[in-house]
């Protein structure tokens, strides 16, 4: 029976698959760990109270790079090239959803609309990531290899989407509402086509790896697309909705180091 448990068991026993799993997912946390790093230097003057909260974002999502680069390390594997079908960043900045790489590499000051623009735009990606390590926690959480990894980066991406919650709702009440609605549903609506996207080149990836006979891909390939169906149709609103989240300031200490994390 094929389940999101069996499937990434799958994965996680391969050593070519698991090489490209975590490479994939190592040079995701890289970039984003960049781009925090690079909006914080450029945070106008006007917000300079936010910069603190970025700079410890971009610090986890590198944290978590280290994280999966060092699995692989533990296993002695090296790292993969990426595919470029498989890049979500990559994917999602070329859809023009998010700021511009070519903006993060000057030196101009940011505007608050691109803050918001940032803020919008990880509110989206947040609520993936934080969904996708919750369901890697309920099935891997006592594994004894990535168990540790799975439970630092799901608390850590919980953080993440509490904070692009808080800070979303604060603009809200300053006048920004209607803009910030705007663009999480473009940036919603383009996510998830990146996402059905890139489920299908992981998949034909892992496929070709693992030897999976044709029924088995369709089958896969099938409840990607029902998955982005109904995403498209309804699911979408979850990643639009804003509430005050329980964890206030979740970013508001310094990141925890992987060795100590208990």
């Amino acid at each position: 029976m094929l389940s999101a448990q069996t499937l990434f068991q799958e994965i996680l026993d391969n050593d070519e698959s698991y090489r490209l799993f975590c490479s994939i997912a190592a040079s995701g946390e890289a970039q984003g760990g960049w781009e925090n790093a690079r909006i914080a230097a450029l945070v106008p003057e006007g917000r300079r109270e936010l910069a603190p909260r970025i700079v410890r974002h971009g610090a986890d999502e590198d944290k978590h790079g280290r994280i999966f680069n060092a699995l692989l390390k533990k296993r002695g594997l090296p790292p993969v090239e990426v595919p470029p079908e498989t890049d979500y960043t990559m994917l999602l900045e070329q859809q023009g959803i998010g700021l511009a790489h070519s903006r993060l590499r000057g030196e101009e000051r940011l505007t608050e609309r691109d803050i918001i623009t940032y803020l919008a735009h990880s509110r989206i990606t947040e609520q993936r990531a934080s969904e996708q390590m919750r369901l890697l926690r309920r099935h891997f959480a006592d594994h004894p290899d990535i168990g540790r990894a799975v439970k630092m980066i799901s608390h850590d991406e919980d953080n993440h989407l509490a904070y692009c919650h808080e800070e979303l709702l604060a603009l809200a009440r300053e006048g920004h509402g209607r803009t910030i609605q705007r663009i999480m549903r473009e940036c919603a609506l383009a996510e998830i086509r990146v996402y059905r996207d890139v489920s299908l080149a992981v998949m034909a990836n892992m496929g070709r790896i693992l030897g999976w006979s044709r029924p088995k891909a369709a089958v896969l390939a099938a409840g990607i697309h029902a998955v982005y169906a109904y995403e498209r149709l309804l699911g979408w609103r979850r990643m639009v909705t804003l509430e005050m989240p329980e964890r206030r300031n979740a970013l508001g200490s310094p990141a925890v180091p992987e060795h100590e994390y208990a």
